[in-house]
């Protein structure tokens, strides 16, 4: 059963929005004095055992800021994995290192497309045995999203396979589980700071002497906007409960979070272009960046598409 710990997620939400709002690019350093690096990392490991609650906060704000960073393969899927692995003391000095920011680790869930595989010093790769702790060779993949870096990797100077804790099929779900809610997160940060962002426009923008947020069209699209948000907003929540709790139906929920909040997240950055007309084509504006992310995002552990296959196959 979660505890509501929503005064505590409300500060810190705040505290990450000003941090992120600095600057866009947000490198390592910056995220291990933040102390998100460790947050799930329990504390005899020097972390602040935290929960996916806490580091699901910090996913939207990421998203909400469109931030560069390499917080997601190298602190939420890196924790995510070391804690799903029998302890050892290779696995317990992992999560000692990473609580104190001494390694960046990456996870190669699928090899092809890795993120925050550069530069790490060690990759962690998932195999049908368990999770082999190897030095990456890497090779960077173009994306269209500048603000995320993927790499193909090829493991080198395996040092040990770590066994997972219980049934390795069941792990590795969860594994892939986290990863489809942590991005579902980033879109729904995504899409709420594109229906901000264009509220804030329809209110000072006139056309014909007065503010666009007066004419019925945009009113209506911007309604629209909202009750998209808040449909993500609930199914991500259920979703991360769903993950943070171990819920046995984890997989559906989180299914259902990936699959409506990152493809909803392109429709409303498409059209919080849209709204802010000729301005929104330009490359100032800023809108590009959040619908190339939202886009990558719906790609990413798997489709709109592969999810609800995936839900359907419950009625099958």
């Amino acid at each position: 059963m979660m505890t509501d710990y929503s005064e505590f997620h409300d500060e810190l939400r705040s505290v990450a929005g000003d941090l992120l709002a600095k600057d866009r690019a947000v490198d390592w350093p910056v995220l291990v004095d933040a102390g998100w690096v460790g947050l799930e990392v329990p504390e005899q490991f020097g972390g602040a055992g935290a929960t996916f609650a806490e580091t699901a906060v910090i996913c939207e704000e990421i998203g909400r800021a469109a931030s560069a960073n390499s917080y997601l393969g190298s602190a939420v899927l890196a924790v995510g994995t070391l804690k799903a692995l029998q302890p050892s003391d290779t696995r317990d000095q992992l999560l000692t290192d990473q609580a104190s920011g001494a390694v960046r680790l990456a996870v190669a869930i699928e090899s092809d497309f890795v993120p925050d595989a550069e530069g790490a010093d060690r990759i962690l790769i998932i195999t049908d045995d368990g999770v082999a702790v190897c030095a990456p060779s890497v090779t960077a993949q173009p994306v269209l999203d500048d603000t995320r870096r993927l790499a193909t990797v090829t493991a080198i100077d395996s040092a040990e396979v770590l066994r997972f804790e219980g049934d390795p099929a069941a792990a590795m779900r969860r594994l892939r589980d986290r990863a489809a809610v942590a991005v579902a997160c980033d879109s729904l940060g995504i899409s709420e700071a594109m229906l901000d962002a264009t509220v804030g426009y329809a209110k000072v923008r006139e056309q014909f002497g007065r503010p666009i947020g007066s004419f019925q069209a945009v009113k209506h699209a911007c309604a629209d906007m909202l009750v998209t948000v808040s449909v993500a907003r609930q199914l991500v929540g259920a979703a991360v409960h769903a993950i943070a709790d171990d819920r046995p139906d984890a997989d559906v929920a989180a299914a259902m979070a990936k699959s409506y909040a990152c493809g909803s997240a392109v429709d409303i950055a498409g059209k919080a272009m849209q709204l802010h007309g000729g301005i929104g084509y330009t490359w100032e504006s800023g809108i590009h960046v959040y619908l190339k992310r939202a886009a990558l995002n719906r790609s990413l552990f798997g489709s709109p598409a592969a999810h609800r296959k995936h839900i359907a196959q419950r009625y099958l």
